[in-house]
């Protein structure tokens, strides 16, 4: 089951705490799909099964947790930590993909960590690779909280708004389309029923004349 499919298929009550698991987990550094569970989630929102400020505070909050966590770890592991994993999960952490987070960090600084947030492999690099790098924590904690904010509770009140725009078009559309499909049929049943009626004036009259009946009391010769 894909990971939108399985958000759809749990309670509602539960759609708040995946989410923030969910991406916690990405920003700590696990290849997850936080993005799409984002979006699924405000989604969801725009139907009205969950509350879309609630989905914002819970991915803004497991964003935050998760990439101060994922701090902490490349921090105490360093460099030898994403060898490791580049040996294990060379799809995700392999010496290419490594260079060239490092190689935004070195370029960008903080900057790296606040727009790791719209790259998916920065933001699962962004946390370990700022504590492996000995980036100040508070440089780090700035660019993590701004990042978080507007990545995941932008992205979440976005697709809320579009969700609702979409939705309501859509629905305005059904009714235009049933509106535009009956004038059609009346329109079709009234161009048919004149063609008919064209065509016959038109045809010949080729029906038989009747003869004139002999008065009564005559007689043939």
């Amino acid at each position: 089951m894909h990971i939108d499919a399985w958000i759809e298929s749990v309670p509602p009550g539960w759609v708040y705490a995946l989410v923030a698991l969910i991406i916690g987990l990405e920003s700590l550094g696990i290849p997850l799909p936080g993005e799409i569970a984002l979006v699924s989630a405000a989604l969801l929102a725009s139907r009205g099964v969950v509350n879309p400020w609630w989905i914002a505070a819970c991915a803004i909050g497991g964003a935050i947790l998760g990439d101060s966590i994922g701090y902490s770890i490349g921090r105490k592991g360093g460099k030898p930590l994403f060898e490791k994993l580049g040996r294990r999960f060379p799809k995700h952490f392999g010496p290419e993909h490594l260079e060239s987070a490092e190689r935004s960090f070195r370029r960008w600084g903080m900057w790296a960590v606040f727009f790791g947030r719209f790259i998916a492999l920065l933001r699962i690099f962004a946390g370990p690779l700022a504590g492996a790098l000995r980036m100040p924590y508070w440089k780090f904690l700035i660019a993590n909280v701004v990042g978080a904010v507007v990545w995941a509770g932008g992205t979440t009140l976005l697709v809320y708004h579009v969700g609702k725009v979409v939705e309501q078009w859509l629905k305005g559309f059904s009714w235009v389309g049933l509106v535009l499909a009956a004038l059609g049929g009346a329109f079709s049943a009234w161009l048919l029923k004149r063609r008919a009626a064209k065509a016959r004036a038109e045809a010949p009259d080729t029906e038989p004349q009747e003869q004139p009946v002999a008065a009564a009391g005559t007689v043939a010769d």
